[in-house]
C-alpha cells in the first residue's frame, strides 16, 4: 500500500521528520510491525538487528613479560530495545559495517589490559576466566553505544618463537607420553591376554569339535556294528527259541515217559511189593496165631498130666510122713489140714511147672517127682504144727 512501510524481522524501523523520537530522539523507533509513512514529510531508514561478527587478532603481554599472539571472535548484535536502537542509529545507521570494526576494537583494548594482569599459566589453563573477565569489562562501554556481545571465543594463544608454552607444557607432555607409553603397554598387554584367551577358546572348541567328531564316528560305527549283527542275532535268537522249544518239548517227553513208566513197572511193582507184605503179615500172624494156639494145647497137656500125676505127688508126698513121729492135734480137724497142705504143695508144684513152660522159674525139666519131693515143705496158715516124739 502507498506510504505504508513494514521492517523485516530483523530490522528496527526508523523514521525521522515530524514528531521526534523517544528521549528527544531525532528519529521514532518502530519494530515488529508496519506503519503509514508520509512520503517527502517522512524519511525512513532500517537498521539491523541480526547477529554479528568480529574477529581480534592481538599481541599481548603477560605479567611475566612474554609477548602472547591472541586470536579471538566476538559475537554481538543491536540490542532489542528502543534505548539501545537509538543508541547504534545514531552511530551505525549511515555505515553500519562500523559495528564490527569498533567492537574489535574495544575487546582488543581490554584483552590487553586484562592479559597483562595474569601469567602465561593462567591464560592457558583459564581461558573461561579470561573471557568472562574481558566480556564484564566490555559490556558497559557496548551498552553505550547500543551493542550487546552474546559470546567471546579466544581460538587460540600463541608465544611464538620464544618456546615458553612448549618448555611448561613439557612435563605433561612427559607425563602424557608416559602414561600413553602405560597405555599402550596395558593395551597389548590386553590386546596379547585377548589373542591368548581366544586362541584357548579356539584350541578349546577345536579339542570340543574333535570330541564330538569322535563320539559321533564312534556312534555310527557302533550303530554300523549293530547293523551288520542284526541278522545273525535275529537267527541265532531264532534258533536259541528253537532250542528252547526242543528242549521244553524233550523235558515234557520225559516227564510224560517217566510218569509212563511208573504207571508200567513201579506202581505195579509195588502193587506187587505190597501184596508180598500183606501175605508175609498174614502168614506171620498165622504162624502166631499156631504157635499160641499150640502153646495153649502143650499146657493144656501139661496140666492134663499134672492132674493125673496130682494123686501120685500127693501119694509120695504122704509115704514120705509115713516113717515119721507126728502127732495129728485137734483130730480129725487136724488130718484135714495135713492133707489140705499136701493137697495145696501139690497144687504149688503144677503151678511152678506151668511157669517153666512159660518161661518164667521153677522147676527145671531134669526135675524128677522124686527131687521135687525132697524139696517139698509145708507152708500156709493151714500148715499143721509137728513135733517129734510128741503126741498129744
Amino acid at each position: 500500500m502507498f506510504g505504508y512501510r513494514v521492517p523485516a524481522p530483523d530490522e528496527a524501523m526508523l523514521i525521522s521528520g515530524g514528531r521526534r523520537g523517544l528521549g528527544g530522539a531525532p528519529f521514532r523507533v518502530v519494530t515488529g510491525h508496519g506503519k503509514f509513512v508520509l512520503p517527502v514529510f517522512r524519511k525512513v531508514r532500517f537498521l539491523t538487528l541480526s547477529m554479528c561478527e568480529a574477529e581480534v587478532t592481538e599481541t599481548c603481554v603477560t605479567r611475566q613479560g612474554i609477548a602472547l599472539h591472541v586470536r579471538a571472535v566476538i559475537a554481538f548484535k543491536v540490542g532489542n530495545d528502543s534505548e539501545s536502537i537509538i543508541n547504534a542509529g545514531q552511530r551505525f545507521l549511515s555505515d553500519q559495517e562500523q559495528m564490527s570494526v569498533l567492537t574489535g576494537r574495544i575487546f582488543a583494548g581490554h584483552l590487553r589490559a586484562i592479559i597483562g594482569s595474569m601469567t602465561v599459566e593462567e591464560i592457558v589453563t583459564e581461558r573461561q576466566k579470561l573471557a568472562a573477565e574481558v566480556l564484564d569489562t566490555s559490556k558497559t562501554e557496548m551498552a553505550k553505544i547500543g551493542l550487546i556481545v552474546d559470546s567471546l571465543q579466544i581460538q587460540s594463544i600463541d608465544d611464538g618463537d620464544t618456546g615458553y608454552i612448549d618448555a611448561m607444557s613439557a612435563p605433561h607432555k612427559a607425563a602424557i607420553q608416559r602414561q600413553a607409553q602405560i597405555a599402550q603397554a596395558q593395551a597389548n598387554q590386553a590386546a596379547a591376554e585377548a589373542e591368548q584367551d581366544a586362541a584357548r577358546k579356539q584350541a578349546e572348541y577345536a579339542r570340543q569339535t574333535a570330541v564330538v567328531k569322535a563320539e559321533y564316528s564312534a556312534q555310527v560305527d557302533r550303530a554300523q556294528a549293530e547293523a551288520a549283527q542284526a541278522g545273525p542275532l535275529a537267527q541265532a535268537h531264532a534258533q536259541q527259541e528253537v532250542l528252547a522249544a526242543q528242549t521244553e518239548l524233550a523235558q515234557r517227553q520225559a516227564k510224560l515217559r517217566q510218569q509212563q513208566l511208573v504207571a508200567e513197572i513201579v506202581k505195579p511193582a509195588e502193587a506187587e511189593a505190597e501184596r508180598v507184605r500183606i501175605i508175609a503179615i498174614a502168614d506171620a500172624e498165622r504162624m502166631k496165631i499156631q504157635a499160641a494156639a499150640a502153646a495153649s494145647h502143650d499146657r493144656v497137656a501139661l496140666d492134663r498130666m499134672l492132674i493125673d500125676q496130682l494123686p501120685q505127688i500127693v501119694k509120695e508126698a504122704a509115704g514120705g510122713l509115713a516113717g515119721a513121729n507126728v502127732n495129728v492135734l485137734n483130730g480129725a480137724d487136724g488130718l484135714g489140714e495135713i492133707a489140705a497142705g499136701l493137697v495145696a504143695q501139690g497144687l504149688t508144684i503144677l503151678d511152678s511147672v506151668r511157669n517153666n513152660l512159660n518161661g518164667g522159674s521153677g522147676l527145671k525139666p531134669a526135675d524128677s517127682p522124686e527131687q521135687a519131693n525132697g524139696r517139698l515143705e509145708l507152708q500156709g496158715p493151714a500148715a499143721p504144727e509137728r513135733r517129734t516124739g510128741e503126741q498129744k
